[in-house]
């Protein structure tokens, strides 16, 4: 089948688009810069000028497709401060597709997250089933913190009263791998700076993680075969202590790991410091049993010993 995916040449994306083409798909990525059009070309993919801004451009390259997986987000402009700005700019996109797709029966596959984002008590093993209670006012639901992500993942599977076989999966914070760029690149950058990493309190606190080649054919999965309205979790590891994350970084850098409070996290793991404390485990079990999903790559801790990450 003939894939558009926006995100293409991103983390998620660098695995994903070598993972459809050899399952034989025809992929054509959305490219914002000469540099991603390369990206994708030496993987055999076909790039599609534009960006998220460019509705037109979407909408085009989604009626001419058999279907999209949506993983692009503004984490540049999220990461700066304006959360609310990147989710509206996602909202824009989903709904640009929702109206080039309807009344299709094509899929569409949205990227969203699990930390921090269902509103789960800390330490509540999250499930596929969680997060699915339909906001109030679930369309003009406020775009700001993991409330908007959520209305967003919620529109996507409303898609399926629209005739689109729709479904959201929902990555781990720590999708990691050789290559990696995201939050635990960031955390060893932020312990090299201060010349100290910490976990909060007795560290006990759990990420669920994933390694990015395990969560990319877990959207090829969903882009093939998820039933419409599926939630799915590219879960690998249910729950990795911060402090054994923490201890390893320590190790390897030759620094102290040290114990801090929640409010001091900041100090540690800069822009990270709100989620470094929380306790928020996740399972794939539905996942695994709805599409026969099974994760074969290294989890984090095992990743991380593997010394790439401090290259």
């Amino acid at each position: 089948m003939r894939v558009f995916v926006t995100g293409a040449s991103g983390w998620v994306g660098r695995g994903l688009v070598p993972d459809l083409i050899a399952a034989g798909h025809e992929v054509v990525g959305l490219a914002r810069s000469d540099a991603a059009i390369k990206t994708l070309e030496d993987q055999g993919a076909e790039a599609f000028p534009g960006s998220l801004d460019d509705l037109g451009t979407l909408r085009e390259a989604a009626a001419a497709s058999d279907g999209v997986i949506h993983l692009a987000f503004k984490h540049d402009i999220a990461f700066s401060g304006d959360y609310a700005g990147a989710t509206a700019a996602d909202r824009t996109a989903i709904e640009t597709f929702g109206e080039a797709l309807a009344g299709t029966g094509k899929p569409f596959v949205l990227a969203s997250g699990i930390l921090g984002v269902l509103g789960l008590a800390p330490g509540v093993l999250a499930t596929e089933r969680d997060g699915l209670a339909t906001l109030a006012g679930d369309d003009q639901v406020p775009i700001g913190g993991g409330g908007g992500r959520l209305g967003n993942a919620h529109l996507t599977l409303a898609f399926a009263d629209r005739g689109i076989r729709s479904s959201v999966v929902r990555l781990p914070p720590a999708t990691h791998g050789r290559g990696d760029n995201g939050f635990i690149v960031a955390a060893i950058g932020s312990a090299r700076e201060k010349g100290a990493t910490a976990y909060v309190g007795e560290g006990a606190n759990r990420w669920p993680s994933v390694h990015r080649d395990d969560a990319a054919r877990l959207f090829r999965l969903a882009f093939e075969s998820a039933p419409a309205g599926s939630v799915l979790h590219a879960v690998g590891d249910e729950g990795v202590p911060i402090r054994e994350v923490a201890e390893i970084i320590a190790a390897r850098l030759g620094i102290p790991a040290v114990s801090v409070t929640a409010e001091q996290a900041g100090e540690y793991v800069g822009f990270l410091g709100g989620f470094w404390g929380i306790d928020g485990p996740a399972s794939a079990k539905i996942t695994r049993d709805l599409l026969g999903w099974e994760p074969t790559r290294p989890g984090l801790i095992a990743d991380l010993e593997e010394g790439h990450y401090f290259a």
